[in-house]
């Protein structure tokens, strides 16, 4: 009796460890038809990147050669660049800050609201809405250069004395 139920482990043993390896197998052989598919792929697109690359080279030799032969034709020679460096940059006019539009706003008007301010400062020429005042003040507010009071924005008195002596 021993003896035949210990066969019956072995045997059962042996099934689930056959039932194991067929599942193994089975995952092997799924990976390796996966396998399969990603090299056909990557071979597709090593075969289109090179007739891009074909592609794109010859477009850059027919451009080139356009060009140069449009300037021989023409006889002309290409000028100077213009400047991008500091000097490009101190040669060009000054753009107001919109801290300093307000600030010279309010120095000049006095205790006024956001879309007052905004309107003068339209008035004057320059593109800003009432949003980007408002900002603008807030961020000034925040370097104590402006001070509001019942929603009239004016100039810190340190900030008026300095726009006076300037």
């Amino acid at each position: 009796m021993a003896i035949q139920a210990g066969n019956c482990i072995f045997r059962w043993k042996q099934e689930i460890m056959n039932t194991a390896i067929v599942r193994i197998r089975a995952k092997i052989a799924e990976f390796e038809a996966k396998l399969a598919d990603l090299r056909i792929a990557e071979r597709e697109l090593l075969a289109l990147e090179t007739v891009s690359l074909r592609t794109t080279a010859s477009l850059r030799k027919t451009t080139s050669s356009r060009k140069t032969t449009r300037l021989q034709k023409k006889g002309a020679k290409r000028g100077p660049k213009p400047k991008h460096g500091p000097e490009a940059i101190a040669s060009s006019p000054k753009r107001q800050t919109s801290g300093e539009a307000i600030a010279e706003v309010l120095g000049q008007h006095g205790a006024l609201s956001v879309p007052e301010i905004a309107g003068h400062i339209k008035a004057a020429g320059r593109d800003i809405d009432r949003r980007a005042v408002s900002y603008s003040l807030q961020a000034m507010k925040k370097q104590r250069r402006v001070k509001t009071s019942g929603g009239k924005w004016t100039l810190a008195k340190a900030s008026a004395s300095k726009l006076a002596v300037a």
